[in-house]
């Protein structure tokens, strides 16, 4: 049986480097998203996971796409940034962030755990905004705490079944998201980029290299991995 990759979010920036990265590798890759990954040979489930009853509703479908496999990576990179700060932000728009970007990898985690193997992982991609805070990223912040909770709950929960799981905390990384909330202006860039020890945004690419060479090695259970080019500490 051929190893399987779960990613979600996979139809673009982190998300989809990594689906080509584990086809590289010889793995299944199956893509949960709204929009279909692109690639040759990723299986496409569509599948909104902002909705609460996603799991209920696609359960077969999901199970039925991952089969039988010898190893299975389960990847959580499916993930939403608002503009928003403590000050303004309302509790539906809260609650819409928390729904996909901690519940739902929650409700995916305890569908396909019956299905895992010893020697297969569970990956949470939080976020440098995991572990610090800066302002008007509230609820992307709060829930990227929470993802890292989840993460160190899973790994105590999974003692004795060879299963292990880790989060990676991407620092600025060149994607979709990342522009959509600070847009193409070659000045916040550079702004940006005079934070970071390395003097630019991190690569999809490198971060889907972080992606699978946690998931290859049990030895970072539990593990809190920082993918960031080294932020510059003032």
């Amino acid at each position: 049986m051929s190893p399987c990759a779960v990613i979600t979010g996979a139809s673009r920036g982190i998300g989809k480097a990594a689906a080509q990265l584990f086809l590289d590798k010889g793995y299944r890759v199956l893509n949960l998203s709204r929009s279909a990954s692109g690639l040759s040979g990723v299986v496409d489930v569509t599948i909104d996971m902002s909705k609460s009853d996603f799991v209920t509703q696609h359960a077969d479908e999901i199970l039925q796409a991952v089969g039988e496999s010898a190893e299975l990576v389960l990847v959580h990179n499916a993930a939403t940034l608002l503009k928003d700060s403590i000050n303004e932000m309302d509790s539906q728009s809260f609650r819409d962030v928390l729904e996909l970007n901690l519940v739902a990898p929650a409700a995916l985690t305890r569908l396909l755990i019956p299905h895992m193997n010893a020697g297969s992982s569970i990956i949470y991609i939080a976020s440098t905004l995991g572990t610090k805070a800066v302002s008007n990223s509230c609820s992307y912040v709060t829930s990227k705490h929470a993802l890292i909770g989840l993460m160190k709950s899973t790994c105590q929960d999974l003692v004795g079944s060879g299963i292990h799981t880790l989060a990676i905390c991407p620092g600025f990384t060149d994607t979709e998201m990342l522009r959509s909330h600070i847009g193409t202006d070659p000045a916040v860039e550079a702004d940006i980029a005079s934070t970071v020890a390395m003097g630019r945004l991190a690569l999809p690419a490198e971060i889907a290299k972080t992606i699978l060479f946690g998931a290859q090695n049990q030895v970072l259970n539990g593990a809190i991995i920082d993918a960031n080019l080294g932020q510059i500490e003032r």
